[in-house]
């Protein structure tokens, strides 16, 4: 089997990785992410010219992930980290790049990749149902139903974080209120924490940055709690109820075996499992009644998207 080439397109970087035959890392290549369309093309090309010159055989297949409205026809109709092209037209991202690379290019959802490589490779083996959720800036996600990744009919499934869960809830990027990625992503455990500094209970966190308020976030607030901090633990039990509203929705509508928890959240297993699982319990339909799923934490880290893309072009991949 030839090496396997992929790159996920983040916020702020493009990864691309080489996968051996057995599915091993042999090869990685990063650039800075770009704005338009054009440019991250170039970026896209970029990356894999690194790859190839690090052992990959030319003019292989690519799997690209990108943020966003990724349609089964691999064209892009929404991107939070692009400029928006101007018009309602869907741009032909797959097209595009395969004419830009001179070879067939697979395009997915990047959560979605991240789905496929834990399932494959990562904290979802084994498992014919689950659901990935990945706790970031954003949050977003994938499913494994019946032994499949889940697309949907255009290719959407896996927007979690735009479930709304309080219609007067604060402003969301997306232009609504409330959505779910407002109180559960990463960015919002920095808020929480900000504030509960500013109200007065994390003097011990607020103590470890001298005092600065913008400097506390949560991996401080991380710390702080694994030390012992009560006022830490309460602020994550806050965050981890967030969380629990949103996956007893996603247990009610998919009935995963487990959730797979990823992206910046994924190395808070030891602060936040316990709570997360008991409000999970809390929020579930039933839960007396039925079988809670199990909580995991990605195995894969920040490679996940760019592995995910890789196995979109792996010859008779489960995907």
């Amino acid at each position: 089997m030839p090496t396997l080439i992929g790159v996920d397109v983040g916020g702020t970087k493009c990864l691309g990785v080489v996968l051996s035959a057995d599915h091993e890392v042999q090869a990685t290549a990063r650039r800075p992410t770009a704005t338009s369309f054009d440019d991250l093309s170039d970026t896209v090309a970029a990356v894999v010219e690194e790859l190839e010159g690090g052992g990959a055989a030319e003019q292989s297949p690519i799997g690209v992930g990108l943020p966003g409205l990724v349609d089964r026809d691999g064209r892009l109709h929404a991107a939070p980290h692009l400029d928006d092209p101007g018009g309602h037209e869907p741009i032909a991202a797959a097209a595009a790049l395969s004419d830009r690379l001179n070879r067939r290019v697979l395009l997915d959802n990047d959560a979605t990749c991240a789905t496929l490589a834990e399932w494959q490779l990562g904290a979802g083996r084994g498992l014919n149902n689950f659901v990935l959720v990945t706790l970031g800036t954003g949050i977003g996600g994938g499913v494994v139903s019946d032994g499949a990744v889940m697309r949907g009919e255009h290719g959407f499934v896996g927007e979690f974080g735009h479930m709304l869960v309080d219609p007067d809830g604060p402003a969301c990027s997306c232009g609504n209120r409330g959505c779910w990625e407002t109180f559960a992503s990463g960015r919002a455990l920095g808020d929480l924490a900000r504030a509960a500094a500013e109200r007065g209970g994390l003097d011990g966190v607020l103590a470890a940055v001298g005092g600065d308020l913008d400097r506390v976030g949560g991996e401080q607030l991380e710390d702080a709690a694994r030390r012992g901090d009560a006022g830490a633990a309460a602020v994550l039990d806050e965050f981890a109820h967030w969380i629990g509203v949103g996956l007893a929705a996603l247990t009610n509508a998919f009935d995963p075996a487990a959730f797979v928890l990823g992206g910046g959240l994924a190395g808070t297993a030891d602060v936040l499992a316990g709570p997360l699982e008991r409000w999970l319990r809390e929020f579930l339909y039933s839960s007396r009644r039925r079988p809670v799923p199990e909580v995991r934490f990605a195995a894969l880290g920040p490679m996940a998207g760019a592995m995910g893309a890789a196995l979109l072009t792996a010859p008779g991949c489960r995907s």
